[in-house]
């Protein structure tokens, strides 16, 4: 993925986690080390290939680490590395941001998301 020139703070966050998957990534992995089917399972609509490409670079970046079990089957883990669990403050702020957009523009939620019983459960609080 190209990278922009960081010319302030914010730029220099948003070039960590460029790319439409990365904030998600960062967001499913920071309760537990998952596998990559489970991300599959967890963010259904990312091809097999993108999320490769997105792991590899957050690898790359040091936001995540890659563990390689010697089973049969082999077994990969992923996991948020201190450095990545940086950025989690910034990802709470948006996700609140996006909490009340969605509670103003419930339309706008796709219908098949799991969002919608919440949205419902959030509106009547």
């Amino acid at each position: 993925m190209k990278k922009y020139p960081i010319r302030c703070p914010v730029t220099a966050y948003l070039s960590v986690i460029d790319g439409h998957w990365k904030p998600l990534l960062l967001w499913h992995l920071q309760t537990k080390p998952l596998r990559f089917k489970d991300i599959l399972l967890r963010i259904p609509d990312i091809s097999t290939r993108v999320l490769t490409e997105q792991l590899n670079e957050m690898e790359e970046d040091k936001l995540i680490s890659r563990r390689a079990y010697k089973e049969t089957p082999p077994r990969v883990e992923y996991e948020l590395t201190n450095y990545g669990r940086t950025l989690l403050p910034g990802l709470a702020l948006l996700r609140e941001w996006g909490i009340q957009f969605l509670k103003d523009n419930k339309h706008t939620l796709h219908p098949d998301s799991e969002w919608n019983q919440k949205i419902i459960e959030l509106l009547k609080n």
